[in-house]
């Protein structure tokens, strides 16, 4: 018994002071951003510089996405003589090809790439596709993505500057409304963009580089060894890569793109629960060099073993919760000074429970998302679920690595967008055939895409498939 309460007391500590570290990260990062006057973004640079772009979009059965990705890429303001729009069939089983071949009969800058065999992941796709990329730059945005017409020009700006390797633009869900995990993922997406990525950009920390909305130069890429197609997390993968070599990670917050935000809790735990996997792998995988780095500040080894270790919290936060029990139901509850239990508990509540709501609420009232701040309570029920998922991803994760049964499976997101709802182009879309702003005007855009696509009211293309036509 004195042992386990020996080992439950050091537990205890563990927890307080792990927990601890990443409420005061939390707040710092929170009132910075809220204090920040000018956010670094670069947008000066815009349109200053306009490398070959290749835009990588891998699918795999995304048939009911595919077409509103390519034809609001196709409608972008960046100079068609430099970019080229590569669109990834990545072994589907759906008419993803089909409508993919169709958009690359359309418009002469997209090209189809057909891979039908080969490992499965983001990662794999990737690699196969940049070999037969030509730009100079390399974009990437998944196939439920939604970019604006200026989008290239946003992205592609960082890199007047030569020590940048990689950039980030923002994600933002377009269907927030479409359920309460939806609306929650918006106000989480809203921290780690508008809070975090910012904040750890302005103070020269390591924003990460988020495998869409992005891109990476195409030389780098080579340099560091190309897309690890093994891992689980390929952009974190490749985010410390370049950072290790000494490349930089720009962030534009003013890059929104709108993506389509898991409305189902099995879905959101699986993608939770690759998201914990990969990073936790790349813990294990660059933690030794990464504490050696000869091109990072001592904040930024420091700021990037957090992000490493983030998923750890969750485990480390029920292992607090189990040895709190263990020691409230022994006589060591009764030998503790009630005063400094009492302390302990209130300033744990004042200061540690109100970090991630202090960087939730901040993002929204700097988004000016009002509406969204209702839901601030509520986000203890996406707590609970994500704790629960990356307990049982980081179980299987240590317990596979043990017994050698550690091989971890890439699980495509479900897609929910149907033609009738969703997300609007908030006049990407022409819909009378009147160009796409390149000089490519096709005559047809408000009709049909052919015989696989109809053009639902909102803009949005549907497979006929899809929407139960003939």
């Amino acid at each position: 018994m004195i042992i386990l309460i020996a080992i439950c007391k050091i537990c205890l500590l563990f927890t307080i002071v792990v927990l601890t570290a990443y409420a005061i990260r939390h707040h710092l990062f929170a009132l910075f951003r809220l204090s920040l006057r000018k956010s670094r973004d670069m947008m000066e640079l815009v349109g200053f510089t306009s490398p070959t772009v290749s835009v990588l979009v891998p699918m795999h059965n995304e048939e009911k996405v595919a077409a509103d990705v390519l034809q609001a890429l196709v409608d972008c303001d960046y100079d068609c003589e430099k970019i080229e729009i590569l669109a990834i069939n990545d072994r589907s089983h759906d008419h993803t090809g089909e409508i993919i071949d169709e958009f690359a009969a359309r418009y002469p800058i997209i090209k189809a790439i057909h891979r039908s065999r080969g490992e499965g992941g983001k990662g794999a796709a990737l690699r196969y596709a940049s070999r037969q990329a030509s730009g100079e730059i390399l974009l990437l945005f998944d196939a439920d993505y939604i970019p604006g017409r200026s989008m290239i020009k946003f992205l592609v700006a960082p890199f007047c500057d030569p020590e940048v390797g990689a950039v980030m633009g923002r994600v933002v869900p377009h269907n927030g409304d479409a359920s309460l995990l939806a609306g929650l993922l918006e106000l989480e997406r809203g921290a780690g963009y508008q809070i975090g990525q910012q904040a750890r950009y302005n103070l020269g920390l390591t924003p990460q580089f988020g495998g869409t909305v992005g891109g990476v130069r195409t030389s780098v890429l080579k340099a560091v060894g190309g897309w690890n197609f093994e891992s689980l997390t390929e952009d974190t993968d490749l985010t410390f890569r370049l950072l290790l070599h000494g490349w930089k990670v720009a962030y534009v917050n003013r890059a929104e793109c709108h993506e389509e935000a898991p409305e189902s809790w099995q879905v959101r735990s699986r993608q939770i629960r690759r998201w914990a996997t990969g990073h936790t792998a790349c813990l294990h995988n660059f933690w030794r060099e990464w504490v050696r780095g000869k091109f990072l500040s001592p904040a930024e080894k420091i700021d990037g073993i957090f992000v490493m270790a983030c998923y750890w919290t969750a485990p480390v936060l029920v292992l607090g919760w189990l040895a709190s029990l263990v020691l409230f139901f022994t006589r060591q509850s009764y030998n503790m000074i009630a005063f400094w239990v009492a302390l302990s508990f209130i300033g744990y509540q004042m200061f540690g429970n109100q970090a991630t709501f202090l960087e939730l609420g901040s993002a929204a009232l700097l988004d000016n998302n009002r509406r969204r701040m209702l839901l601030l309570p509520l986000n203890l029920f996406n707590f609970f679920a994500s704790t629960g998922a990356i307990c049982r991803a980081l179980g299987t994760f240590y317990i596979g690595g043990i017994f050698g049964s550690g091989d971890h499976y890439w699980h495509k997101t479900e897609r929910y967008r149907n033609g009738n709802g969703g997300a609007n182009r908030n006049g990407r879309g022409n819909g009378n055939g009147n160009g796409n702003g390149n000089g490519r005007g096709n005559g047809n855009g408000g009709n049909s895409a052919g015989k696989l696509l109809v053009r639902a009211p909102n803009g949005l293309y549907l497979s006929r498939q899809g929407a139960n036509l003939p």
